[in-house]
């Protein structure tokens, strides 16, 4: 007598976060083969924390993973694949060729990382690889173009499977993932989206996508974000150039916190627009710093193959200076104006945005401007809601404890997610019987689902829980 899970052909289990912006890690059998999609680790979290939970499927002998397939390469979605190959040595591994070279520079950055906040005392959690055991699965990792069908058939498949890379328009390399099987009971596909933004950013153009699907694994990102849906693009860019002019004609300098891969890119691009057409002064310095300037130089170097607006763009070719490394020549540097383009999008403790933002929140000169997603239970999220609120303090360390909140804070709708209402569009473009919402916080999972089921009454949509699965 077959098993529960060979009984049903399809199952989704989610074994990262799924109520939030954490790991994304979901196990999906078809017809006998199991396959990971995506394999990231939680950015605020630490250690044996911050990883997907393996135990449903490694404590379950009738489940067994055959491919792991990578959709991009932010922390999130490829930080613990070292580690999830350690678990399972014998699962092939797929990404487009950009992912690829992000990984080889990404994932040995992240296991130095570990290893320098053990040592120096920031963190008790002992890293979770090394760069040895990274070097060491690299060789199983295979590239894939956009649009190319490969075969992801499993050792215990009951019929074949491929699986083609769709690109998603999110950062460089980064693709939704149609699996498909055209035999037996369950003739059906499903399209996992990823992190996706269907509309050009500065560099990079929008995403492509399947012409119909039967199952939808849909990110969720903005879903709570209702501000997003009401205004362009154009209009957010050109209200970012305003507003970074009027902070330098005060003399006061201006912090962008970035994620390092993607939105720092983007930015420099815009802010490059911005100087060429006189917006800003061309004259006032563009700080950069860390593995942005690494991920810049993959970015350029692969301006001709992957998908771009311009493809003679280049990251490098703006006019930028590093970020200097003591307090007193940041200090110095902020004092003499300028423009901050630094790390962590969300201003984690730890990191550099973190560190300027403590040092112009009390001056009301300077001005703190975020250009794309903050949780909010992260630093800057919480700087975002204080201003919002109009409060007189905030707190962006808890070391240091409350500051003044002088400066101008604002967001701009820039993300490299789409916002809610191009992800229903999305919907009734491909036509699910079932989406399954991930990635988002419940808030914006809660009205996702909401809004789907009113638009879309024939379609089942399902929330899933960690380490609960799905059965279709």
């Amino acid at each position: 007598m077959p098993s529960d899970n060979e009984a049903k052909g399809i199952v989704f289990l989610p074994l990262g976060a799924t109520h939030d912006i954490g790991a994304s890690c979901h196990y999906l059998e078809i017809e006998g083969t199991g396959i990971l999609l995506d394999a990231g680790m939680d950015p605020d979290l630490e250690g044996q924390d911050a990883l997907p939970d393996l135990s449903p499927v490694t404590g379950d002998p009738t489940r067994f993973v055959d491919h792991v397939i990578v959709s991009h390469a932010h922390h999130d979605h490829l930080g613990s694949l070292p580690y999830i190959l350690k678990q399972f040595p014998h699962a092939r591994v797929h990404m487009t060729p950009a992912t690829r070279r992000l990984a080889d520079f990404l994932l040995p950055a992240s296991a130095r990382l570990q290893r320098r906040r053990l040592l120096e005392g920031s963190s008790l959690s002992d890293p979770v690889f090394d760069e040895d055991e990274v070097e060491a699965v690299s060789y199983m990792y295979e590239q894939h173009e956009i649009e190319t069908v490969f075969d992801v058939t499993g050792v215990r498949a009951r019929a074949p499977l491929q699986a083609v890379l769709h690109y998603s328009g999110h950062i460089l390399g980064a693709a939704g993932v149609e699996v498909f099987c055209e035999e037996g009971p369950e003739a059906r596909n499903v399209f996992y989206t990823s992190d996706t933004n269907v509309q050009n950013q500065t560099i990079i153009p929008g995403g492509h996508y399947p012409e119909s699907v039967d199952i939808m694994i849909l990110e969720s990102t903005m879903g709570s974000n209702g501000f997003a849906e009401l205004v362009s693009r154009r209009s957010e860019e050109r209200r970012l150039g305003e507003s970074i002019a009027r902070v330098l004609e005060r003399g006061g300098s201006v912090l962008l916190p970035v994620f390092a891969l993607g939105r720092a890119q983007e930015i420099l691009a815009l802010l490059d627009r911005y100087r060429r057409r006189r917006v800003i002064d061309p004259d006032v310095p563009i700080y950069t710093a860390g593995s942005m300037r690494a991920v810049a130089d993959l970015y350029d170097q692969t301006r001709y193959t992957t998908p771009r607006l311009n493809e003679d763009f280049e990251v490098f070719g703006v006019e930028q200076r590093r970020l200097p490394r003591s307090q007193s020549a940041k200090r110095d540097a902020i004092r003499e104006k300028g423009i901050f383009v630094v790390a962590s999008g969300m201003m984690f403790e730890r990191t550099i945005s973190n560190e300027m933002a403590r040092m112009m929140v009390e001056n009301e000169k300077h001005g703190v401007f975020f250009v794309g997603f903050a949780r909010d239970d992260s630093p800057g999220g919480m700087l975002l809601h204080a201003a919002e609120r109009e409060e007189e303090r905030v707190t962006l360390d808890p070391v240091q404890g409350e500051q003044h909140l002088r400066c101008e804070v604002d967001r701009f709708m820039l993300s490299g997610h789409s916002n809610r209402r191009d992800l229903l569009k999305l919907v009734e473009q491909l036509k699910p019987e079932h989406v399954i919402l991930v990635h988002g916080e419940s808030k914006s999972i809660e009205w996702m689902a909401d809004n789907i089921r009113f638009f879309n009454p024939s379609v089942n949509v399902h929330i899933p829980s960690r380490g609960q699965p799905v059965r279709l």
